[in-house]
């Protein structure tokens, strides 16, 4: 399935926000959206939610052989993948160009940056090794894919666990869980990633680009970098030209954004650590919250029904719409409505879906004269004694029941 393209008139009115310093939901040019971080039950399992865009990550691990180039690191492979749960552009079992421009730019962001210590995955020199897997499936796209990715991963690489091993000789034992507490991977720092996108020629610049921004961009840089002003990855792609002053300014405000994510992150995991020590609610059940109604319902009204009369027998519509009336503003209940307002509200319905409100003309643009006899019949009726009534109903009996005899 194709993805809808935008308009030209919604285009030019991003652009033209674009112009006067305004975005859509309402940030200024350098602002992230609102950013969460949950950790799963299991170990090595994070969902991070940036704005509205969800990506899942899952580390994984097992024992095999390590490269022959490399005999005494482990391996680390990254996979990103894009469902149709995540924008119905993308296709199953597919591996679309996007996908795998994420899941390169992914592994140089780890890999190249050294920040996972590949020596302490290795068990044998040259026969056995840890091959650590990271999984990161994106849940709903709404821009700025890479930023959730990164910070997904690399949240989940600090949050994994792997299992704790012992040589004798050339013996190799995975102890279980029971037997010997998992051990955390070994992290030198976190690099983190921040997408840049830029319009008309790189004149204005935005931080954290949405979906629809991301339609309407002529460029996109982004910057791989930790809190320690390392820079860790950097690409630009686009039909644009920027000078050396915007690099830097973009570095810089890079340093701020991943300095502040990365005590999001800490922070995350420590709160989890006391949670699963306490005892308390964690994994993703901490994200589902008691207090948010996600349907509608109508406002509470306070009713007060200290002097309400309840009449079973002789009270109109119109009565009932008036003591519902006069018990919202607290006042007494009366049990006959006023004359100005029974006749103001007067309705006559003529047929089925036609009604006469008033004393006016008959209708000339319909002829219903059926409907007018119809009436005419109801009020003689209504005139009527009641004794005359029940005349009619008991012949109206007797011939029913003349009509069941034959």
């Amino acid at each position: 399935m194709r993805e809808t393209p935008l308009s030209n008139c919604e285009r030019e009115f991003i652009l033209n926000n674009i112009a006067q310093q305004r975005r859509l939901d309402g940030r200024n040019a350098y602002d992230y959206r609102d950013l969460r971080i949950a950790f799963g039950v299991s170990l090595g399992c994070c969902h991070v939610e940036l704005g509205k865009t969800r990506v899942l990550a899952q580390v994984s691990c097992e024992v095999g052989d390590p490269k022959q180039t490399r005999p005494h690191n482990g391996v680390l492979f990254v996979n990103v993948e894009l469902s149709p749960m995540a924008c119905p552009a993308y296709e199953q079992g597919k591996q679309s160009e996007e996908g795998i421009e994420l899941s390169r730019l992914m592994e140089r962001c780890l890999k190249e940056s050294r920040c996972l210590d590949m020596e302490s995955l290795c068990i044998v020199s040259g026969e056995k090794a840890w091959h650590v897997r990271v999984d990161i499936h994106v849940l709903n796209h709404e821009g700025n894919i890479l930023d959730c990715s990164s910070i997904a991963a690399i949240s989940a690489l600090a949050h994994f666990r792997r299992p704790d091993v012992s040589v004798h000789g050339e013996e190799i034992t995975i102890h279980t869980l029971e037997e010997r507490n998992p051990v955390p991977l070994s992290l030198h720092h976190m690099p983190l990633l921040v997408s840049f996108t830029f319009f008309s020629q790189g004149k204005y610049m935005l931080v954290d680009p949405s979906l629809k921004e991301e339609k309407v961009m002529e460029g996109k840089m982004v910057v791989g970098m930790n809190k320690h002003r390392e820079l860790c990855t950097l690409q630009v792609t686009g039909q644009m030209l920027l000078l050396k002053d915007q690099v830097l300014r973009c570095s810089s405000i890079a340093v701020t954004k991943v300095t502040k994510i990365t005590e999001l992150i800490h922070q995350a995991l420590e709160n989890d650590k006391q949670a699963r020590l306490r005892g308390d609610k964690h994994g993703f059940a901490v994200l589902v919250s008691g207090d948010k109604v996600t349907s509608n319902r109508l406002p509470t009204t306070e009713v007060s029904v200290e002097k309400t009369e309840v009449s079973m027998e002789g009270q109109s519509s119109e009565e009932d719409s008036e003591d519902q009336s006069a018990t919202n503003n607290g006042a007494d209940i009366s049990d006959k409505p006023d004359e100005s307002t029974s006749k103001s509200s007067a309705v006559h319905i003529l047929t089925k879906g036609v009604g006469m409100i008033g004393e006016g003309g008959p209708s000339t643009w319909l002829d219903l004269p059926q409907a007018i006899e119809k009436q005419q019949k109801v009020k003689k009726r209504k005139h009527r004694p009641a004794k005359a009534e029940e005349e009619e109903e008991q012949e109206s009996s007797e011939e029913e029941e003349q009509v069941i005899l034959k």
